[in-house]
């Protein structure tokens, strides 16, 4: 397996991925970084993603069938000293493997067409943890795609890579779509939008889920806003049977998501 060194955190090639942490490189670019072996396992699977790969000497050894195939890619493979995968890593404990991929994000009428059943929306969700998650529920529960809207945190920002475990790289991911202009595209498509709200008149008990259904997720501090609550076509809570006084957002979405996954299944 033919591999470069990288000892050097100052050296170009250590700089140029660096950069990739911050939005506006990863904007410029139209790359991000894709830590560990499930992303960089996802992100080999599809053609022209992946750009090169970076592994420290453990986990070439750990990690070599990934590191093969890359190789068989006719990727770059650089040999990370710890050093310098520290210095890549955005995460405490590093695991080692790393690689730059392109976006991967397509046009909001490539991901939602007609045959559409499931969709989930990110409306002004802001923490990347729990955006990554919701991405990670919706492809488990079969969805035909996650829309971003342009209030709502990067996906390719590292942590919500990290927190899709490979989810990025499984269903097409928008970006950037305005709340109404995505709402109405669902709508045209024959979907139903519901707005997950705690403050909903109906619960989840309450609605019929078999049909095609696109879910609104908002922030998880401040729920969404009245003008995208207006937009949906209901407004439905998770309904509280015991006495906790909310679900956080990553686990409402997947109640909500899987109620319409097991409703569709089994009507």
């Amino acid at each position: 397996m033919a591999v470069s060194e990288l000892t050097n955190v100052r050296a170009p090639r250590v700089k140029a991925a660096r950069r990739l942490t911050k939005r506006a490189f990863r904007d410029r670019d139209k790359a991000f970084l894709a830590e560990g072996p499930q992303a960089v396992r996802e992100a080999l699977r599809l053609d022209g993603v992946t750009v090169e790969v970076f592994a420290t000497g453990e986990a070439e050894v750990k990690y070599a069938e990934l590191l093969t195939e890359a190789t068989l890619q006719g990727l770059p493979v650089h040999r990370a000293s710890g050093e310098v995968m520290a210095e890549l890593s955005q995460t405490v404990t590093p695991q080692g493997l790393l690689a730059i991929c392109r976006f991967v994000h397509v046009p909001l009428e490539a991901a939602v067409g007609d045959d559409a059943r499931l969709v989930s929306v990110l409306a002004h969700v802001r923490d990347p943890g729990n955006a990554g998650t919701v991405l990670r529920t919706a492809d488990a529960a079969g969805a035909d795609a996650v829309v971003f809207t342009d209030a709502s945190v990067d996906p390719y920002n590292g942590k919500c890579v990290r927190a899709s475990a490979g989810s990025l790289f499984h269903l097409p991911v928008v970006i950037g779509s305005p709340v109404a202009q995505a709402v109405q595209h669902l709508k045209d498509r024959g979907m139903r939008v519901l707005a997950a709200d705690g403050a909903g008149k109906h619960t989840l008990d309450d609605v019929d889920l078999s049909g095609p259904t696109a879910w609104v997720f908002g922030n998880e501090a401040w729920g969404l806003p009245e003008d995208v609550l207006a937009l949906c076509d209901d407004v439905v809570r998770v309904p509280i049977y015991g006495q906790a006084e909310s679900l956080n957002l990553a686990t409402a979405a997947a109640v909500c998501l899987y109620a319409s996954a097991r409703a569709q299944r089994h009507p």
